[in-house]
């Protein structure tokens, strides 16, 4: 094992130990144990409209593995290299495709073309209505987040601090950027995202960075949350969630501890909040949703970032991020569980299960439709019900 590698492991195994309160020398007390679930009467009514098996068990891997959809359709994957179409509303499967890649990032899809990335650092496209492969490509590092489509170009980032660019239509590679990167890291990436004609995404020094969809060029670049503290872990600074995005404004959250709002033309701050996340957020027209480190959801404004609601109902339960979805905001944990919460008030309204095992990637939300992938490889489309 090279020295990065095992520098990362060492911080993984660190980390585990600090949010799980276990030891590695005796003893299996939990000192931090998730809350129980408790009952509560239903306030909406959702329903399971179908399922289907993806492939084979990701549990622990912390892989970036979710659905992603083009309306009609529904993509999905599995590290064994599944992939799997499905018809959005019935659940039929459409096609399925062995790449005979250990998948660890997207899909993603314009409705053309569907865009993965591996655990070795290829990255594969296939034929939307078929599953036919459009090519391969090979970038430097694993890919840990969904890439971006935009501009004919599939943007794909990179465990090792780059953006790379690939020609839609042959995988070629038509730019890259790079930042320095700090030797040390929590697992995981943040997915490009595109607005107007920059590409614009979070790095593990802290950084979030604008640059020319055409060619790359740097734009502008903004320290969030410089690294500060006496040791490396102490200084971990990643912007390991996807920016969200509403209009020209920016919203992210760092390993550290801020949540920012940022303008999307110039990089300037906007507002800045504390909030401690990995797992990430999202954002509809009043409201941002944060998922926090230890558990904690938070709803804050979306233009002061006052803070609307925060509830530990979820404490230690390791959730994902949050989707927000009609008056919802969605997120899943480590046992499969659902649940859907109140988006003005916070209030519990709903609790489903997709599947036995962990929800790592925030849930997507389709129309009146709400998608859960769980590292256990199942695909779960819930819909909510009115009478």
């Amino acid at each position: 094992m090279s020295l990065p590698a095992l520098r990362r492991c060492l911080l993984l195994m660190a980390l585990a130990l600090f949010a799980g309160g276990c030891s590695l020398f005796g003893g299996d007390e939990d000192t931090n144990p998730p809350a129980k679930l408790t009952d509560f009467k239903p306030t909406i009514k959702v329903k399971k409209a179908w399922s289907a098996g993806l492939g084979d068990d990701s549990q622990f891997l912390r892989l970036a593995l979710q659905p992603a959809s083009d309306g009609a359709r529904v993509f999905a994957a599995a590290h064994d290299g599944r992939v799997s179409a499905f018809d959005a509303v019935k659940g039929k499967r459409l096609w399925l495709t062995k790449t005979k890649l250990q998948l660890s990032g997207g899909p993603a899809t314009d409705g053309e073309v569907v865009v993965l990335g591996s655990s070795n650092g290829e990255v594969v496209a296939l034929n939307a209505a078929d599953g036919s492969q459009k090519w391969r490509s090979n970038v430097t590092s694993e890919v840990l987040a969904a890439p971006a489509i935009a501009g004919g170009l599939a943007l794909v980032r990179t465990v090792d601090g780059k953006l790379a660019a690939l020609d839609l239509a042959d995988g070629r590679q038509r730019w890259f950027a790079q930042q320095v990167m700090p030797r040390l890291s929590v697992r995981g990436t943040g997915a490009p995202v595109v607005v107007n004609d920059a590409v614009i995404c979070g790095f593990d020094n802290g950084k979030l960075a604008s640059y020319a969809l055409a060619d790359g060029a740097p734009g502008w670049d903004v320290l969030l949350d410089p690294p500060a503290g006496r040791n490396e872990i102490d200084r971990l600074s990643d912007i390991n969630s996807t920016v969200r995005t509403i209009g020209d404004d920016l919203y992210v959250v760092g390993y550290r501890g801020q949540l920012t709002a940022v303008a999307a033309e110039s990089g300037q701050l906007l507002w800045s909040q504390d909030a401690r996340s990995y797992e990430g957020l999202a954002v509809d027209l009043q409201n941002v949703y944060v998922s926090g480190a230890g558990g904690e959801l938070s709803a804050l404004s979306r233009v002061s970032g006052s803070e609307v609601w925060k509830h530990e109902l979820l404490k230690n339960r390791d959730i994902s991020g949050p989707t927000a979805w009609q008056n919802s905001v969605v997120v899943g944990d480590f046992e499969g569980y659902v649940h859907f919460f109140d988006t003005a008030t916070g209030e519990l309204q709903a609790r489903v299960r997709a599947g036995g095992k962990r929800v790592t990637s925030p849930p997507l939300a389709v129309n009146d439709m709400v998608y859960v992938q769980t590292d256990g490889g199942d695909l779960a489309a819930f819909r909510q019900i009115t009478e």
